[in-house]
């Protein structure tokens, strides 16, 4: 884990500079970063950001992957429209140059091990990457999963010239490729080292293999005959949870070590467990049958008591005397309330985000952790 992956999570006001039509249905925003802020702003290939913006009276947060390779002065996001999305619907249809919105630092350790883990350090990650030798890293990308993934690709051949990437990427059609004309010009620029498979769900291709979704024999196909299993050194997977999940059960049945495999979830793809959290209303029952939580955020301590019947996270309890207090997706997926249980046991309904290192050494999402004993204390700064 780098020290960069979980560093405070923070907002800034940035302006936005330019908004560029992917495809229908999707957009890349960049944000100037002044000067004051670069080192703020510094990230490695893979990390996100969150946004916060007012929409019809409403506070809005949604936490979007970085696009791009580390360039000092600007973060550049990937907004793909949703059915019924309210930020990425607003986004698409409003947002435009000289909107100003408040943009998390980055944040997420959806990065290399290997050789990646500079920020805005060419030099450095070269180095890096001549250090280990160059890398085989294979990624499994579905739809606006491509964000993170297109930037960590672009690093390491840019840095290395030792190290190769073979993406497996699923789309319904031709036209919902983001970024194709950008992961074609790798192809292009790198035809040695680059391996692209487009798969599309709702179209017929020339490789009955790569139309139709991906499922667990066409996933054994590909693995079979198309990416060598034995020569990865890393794998990236981002999509939904049904596709991650199949891609992550079946790397560990060929026996791909666990600690080689990154992925990361837009959504947890669990309708019924919905995600948002803003403090909501809850009053403390004057029996006393209560929780006690503390906790440490910013260097000062606070507290709030939360009745056993309201059954809470920590992370609305907090938030209910302490509206600062760190969230992003508040749906166990990005992190960014990510605390460190000091005294006391919780329990975390879902985790897509913290790796067992972390949970090992007590840390836990406050968005889906709620106590299991009477006082429990936890420290955001930790």
């Amino acid at each position: 884990m780098t020290e960069t992956a979980r560093r405070r999570a923070s907002f800034n006001t940035l302006t936005v500079s330019q908004v560029r039509p992917l495809t229908k249905d999707s957009v890349e925003v960049t944000f100037e970063v002044p000067e004051h802020l670069i080192e703020d702003y510094n990230y490695a290939p893979g990390q996100y950001v969150a946004l916060r913006a007012t929409i019809d009276g409403q506070e809005v947060r949604r936490s979007y992957s970085i696009c791009a390779e580390p360039v000092p002065g600007e973060i550049r996001v990937a907004i793909k429209r949703d059915l019924g999305g309210l930020f990425s619907n607003w986004a698409n249809d409003t947002l435009a140059a000289g909107y100003q919105i408040d943009v998390m630092n980055p944040q997420g350790a959806f990065v290399s091990k290997g050789n990646i883990t500079s920020l805005n350090e060419p030099q450095k990650i070269a180095e890096d990457a001549k250090a280990v030798g160059g890398e085989h890293m294979v990624a499994f990308a579905a739809g606006s999963g491509i964000t993170p993934i297109i930037a960590i690709a672009r690093t390491v051949l840019k840095a290395s010239e030792n190290s190769t990437f073979d993406l497996v990427y699923a789309n319904k059609s031709a036209l919902d490729v983001m970024f194709a004309e950008e992961v074609g010009d790798l192809k292009d620029k790198y035809p040695t080292r680059f391996a692209v498979h487009h798969m599309l769900s709702r179209e017929q291709r020339v490789n009955p293999l790569m139309s139709g979704r991906i499922d667990d024999e066409k996933l054994n196909t590909i693995l079979d005959y198309v990416i060598q299993v034995d020569k990865a050194d890393e794998w990236f997977l981002c999509g939904p949870f049904e596709l991650v999940q199949l891609c992550r059960d079946t790397l560990a049945e060929r026996g791909v070590p666990e600690e080689n495999v990154r992925f990361e979830l837009f959504t947890t793809g669990r309708p019924e467990a919905p995600a948002g959290q803003h403090g909501k209303a809850v009053e403390v029952d004057p029996g006393g049958n209560n929780y006690s939580i503390a906790f440490t955020l910013d260097g000062t301590s606070g507290s709030v008591e939360s009745p056993v019947s309201a059954n809470e996270t920590i992370l609305n309890a907090a938030l209910r005397v302490r509206a600062d207090v760190p969230f992003a997706c508040a749906g166990g997926v990005c992190g960014t309330c990510r605390a460190k249980v000091i005294d006391g046991e919780v329990e975390m309904a879902e985790n897509y985000a913290l790796e067992k290192d972390e949970v090992d050494a007590g840390y836990v999402l406050t968005c889906q952790a709620r106590p299991c004993t009477d006082k429990v204390t936890v420290d955001f700064d930790a």
